[in-house]
């Protein structure tokens, strides 16, 4: 089952676009962007970053939402993680939350949500942005050579 969700979500696409004459390193750009955009620590706005990422840097739309959506649950994931490293790196209180908890109070008052998780989440997105730059640069020398091998015509990669 996981096979074809990887094929059918993934995999397909990807050989779609190296067949409409995308690179492997673009896509493996717009892919490492996406992922590392995707786990942005804060809650809904990952698909507006990675549009706005894919028009400025002139990314493949398709390949950045990709990565995007399947960084989804990584985001949540690392989200108190994110919250936690901030705290410590800026000294501050720590707030008793869970992920379930933020989604909850989310739900419940968006406003009062942005307003109690503030700080926190200000001192999360220093510390994503301090290490955006290294994941987003080891994805890329992942996915690279990965999409390389993927299986189309050779002398399609050849014409790059």
């Amino acid at each position: 089952m996981f096979k074809r969700f990887w094929q059918r979500r993934v995999q397909d696409p990807i050989i779609r676009l190296l067949k409409q004459g995308l690179t492997p390193e673009k896509i493996a750009l717009s892919l490492g962007l996406g992922a590392v955009l995707g786990i942005f620590p804060v809650i809904g706005t990952t698909t507006l970053l990675c549009t706005a990422a894919a028009f400025i840097f002139r990314l493949n739309l398709p390949a950045i939402q990709i990565a995007n959506y399947l960084a989804g649950p990584l985001q949540l994931a690392l989200l108190i993680p994110f919250y936690r490293a901030g705290e410590t790196l800026f000294n501050r209180a720590r707030l008793p939350i869970s992920v379930d908890g933020v989604i909850a109070m989310i739900q419940r008052d968006v406003w009062g949500a942005i307003v109690f998780l503030w700080d926190t989440t200000l001192c999360a997105i220093v510390v994503w942005a301090a290490v955006a730059p290294i994941i987003t640069f080891l994805l890329y020398l992942l996915f690279t050579p990965a999409i390389r091998k993927l299986p189309i015509k050779s002398a399609l990669l050849e014409n790059e």
